[in-house]
């Protein structure tokens, strides 16, 4: 078997590039920054505090429903429960468990070669706020949601395309608005003394989920706010993106 391991190795990676289903990465250099509510508007899970992360790679959108189906079909699995709006090539994939998604993360290092995995909420929210470039925005990118958002007030009730409104100071769309995206870490409150890429509690019942959807309003877009979900709950905003190390 071993020698027809290449040729099935060469052929997987062909039919992602062919497709052009592998994610863009985005190369986030590692800083300190302030983690959490810095404007003084969140709630009390949201208390700032000082963190460092070292350099990362994040994707440039969520994951799409195109780069999913590849996944699908590798695996022989069905797709998650249809949304009202459709399988449309260009949309996140939503209705995706913390478990499916780290299930996709597996198989895409399996398949690349490469260090998949889910961001920490650290990196997350590090990356969302456009890494050392960043500006301090309450939302990714802009003060003013409307411009990087597909939320209540600009969605109409439906998910969108991916990379159609304004990208933040790294290149990344969607970090606020359109999908929740699952983080690794297991939800807790903060150790608020300085740490150097925080992993989150040892152990929980629930993992983080940040960015808020296309149907949450304004405040749940802000980038320190941060939702506890059990990690087997699907819902039709919910979905991911992936970081490499």
């Amino acid at each position: 078997m071993n020698k027809f391991f290449p040729v099935f190795f060469i052929c997987l990676y062909s039919l992602f590039t062919k497709a052009q289903t592998l994610p863009e990465m985005i190369s986030v250099e590692g800083d300190t920054f302030m983690m959490g509510d810095i404007f003084k508007e969140g709630l009390s899970n949201e208390t700032p505090h000082k963190v460092m992360v070292s350099d990362f790679k994040i994707a440039k959108t969520e994951t799409t429903v195109a780069q999913w189906k590849v996944y699908c079909k590798s695996q022989k699995t069905s797709m998650p429960k249809e949304p009202r709006w459709g399988w449309i090539d260009n949309f996140p994939i939503t209705g995706i468990s913390w478990i499916d998604a780290m299930g996709y993360c597996n198989w895409l290092s399996t398949t690349t070669g490469k260090t998949y995995r889910l961001p920490t909420e650290a990196e997350w929210e590090f990356a969302a706020r456009g890494g050392k470039s960043g500006h301090a925005y309450k939302y990714s990118g802009s003060p003013n949601l409307i411009d990087v958002a597909w939320y209540r007030e600009s969605s109409k009730g439906k998910i969108h395309p991916v990379a159609k409104k304004n990208a933040n100071e790294l290149g990344l769309f969607d970090m606020s608005g359109n999908a929740w995206e699952w983080c690794s870490d297991w939800y807790g409150l903060f150790d608020l003394k300085t740490i150097s890429n925080p992993q989150g509690r040892k152990e929980g019942r629930e993992r983080v989920s940040k960015g808020c959807d296309y149907n949450n309003d304004s405040a749940s877009c802000r980038l320190s706010h941060r939702v506890p979900l059990a990690p087997e709950i699907k819902h039709d905003g919910h979905g991911f993106r992936v970081v490499c190390n």
